[in-house]
């Protein structure tokens, strides 16, 4: 590691294989924490590049335990997180809203590191058991429609690196990592990201798969749509720059997406929404998100048309529905 920190505090960057390499010691605990932690302060310092995030990529995917869900067509909304913007768990409402729609969702997630409240907080304290079963994950999916695939179940390397993220408590590049690294590979995303320059990275690597996906950033910095401002859409060969009323609402406040300061209270804003509850702003928010999901799964329809079936799932109260069934 010595080697590595000397090359890295020179303002080198690593090649591929080289990032590769140096995440797979870093799991089995070759290096101590002071080691890792110096390493992963050079990335809040200075951008990664493309080889360098492939490298951590190839090997999360390496070293994690797969599963196989591609029978069911799902969805993954997942967002870098870190945004610091106290948002209530709109990614994770919005998977609900999608399976409520019919369709199915294999949502990857964790803890919140940067925020006190992760989609794995949220649902872990609603009652939902993380498994990383593929049987029980495809029972799942066949009751609810829904299924949570809880990162450190299905990467068990990474608990050497988990306490020193805890302890850091601000973004790293792990974060950029979460939604690249779902387990299951689902066919098409939902990627919100932080910042531009992350949704170029992400536009690289997932144009050389065969998913299909759209990256949300949210030109105020949320990784989502949160229709408080303009908000860049980078699809497949496609890219769009949105306004919140080419979106069918008006322009949002941040204050109206507050999330809580406690788990149980997010897990009691989560609750309400679900259960036709919610404010009209909260429910914007969360039917345009899983609207731009229904749409990534669907593009033969029009984004309005996405948009209204969501619309009926969270409102109907199926979405509702499926909090029920994963509960019991």
């Amino acid at each position: 590691m010595k080697n590595i920190l000397h090359h890295l505090f020179e303002h080198k960057t690593l090649k591929r294989e080289e990032a590769k390499e140096v995440l797979i010691q870093i799991t089995k605990g070759e290096f101590n924490e002071f080691q890792i932690t110096s390493f992963l302060t050079v990335f809040m310092m200075r951008s990664i590049t493309v080889e360098e995030l492939t490298g951590f990529r190839e090997a999360l995917l390496e070293l994690c335990i797969p599963v196989d869900l591609s029978e069911y067509k799902g969805v993954d909304l997942c967002g870098t997180g870190g945004d610091g913007k106290n948002t209530f768990n709109i990614s994770t409402l919005a998977s609900f809203v999608v399976a409520g729609a019919g369709e199915m969702v294999t949502k990857h997630g964790n803890y919140g590191v940067s925020s006190f409240c992760g989609s794995s907080n949220v649902i872990e304290y609603l009652g939902y058991q993380f498994k990383n079963s593929e049987e029980d994950l495809k029972r799942d999916l066949d009751k609810a429609g829904i299924c949570f695939l809880h990162a450190p179940l299905f990467n068990p390397a990474m608990k050497n690196i988990a306490p020193i993220r805890r302890d850091l408590g601000v973004r790293t590049f792990f974060n950029m990592l979460g939604p690249l690294v779902n387990p299951s590979r689902p066919g098409h995303q939902i990627v919100g990201v932080f910042d531009l320059e992350l949704a170029r990275l992400y536009q690289y690597l997932l144009q050389q798969t065969d998913s299909r996906y759209t990256i949300i950033h949210g030109i105020d910095g949320y990784d989502e749509v949160s229709l408080t401002d303009k908000v860049k859409l980078i699809g497949n060969g496609k890219e769009e720059l949105l306004e919140p009323e080419d979106l069918g609402f008006r322009k949002l406040k941040p204050e109206e997406l507050y999330g809580g300061e406690t788990v149980k209270e997010a897990a009691k804003i989560f609750v309400e929404i679900l259960n036709k509850q919610g404010t009209e702003a909260q429910n914007a928010v969360v039917i345009r998100n899983a609207g731009l999901a229904i749409h990534c799964l669907h593009p033969e329809i029009s984004r309005e048309e996405a948009i209204s079936k969501a619309e009926e799932a969270l409102l109907s109260g199926k979405a509702y529905e499926v909090l029920k069934k994963l509960a019991n």
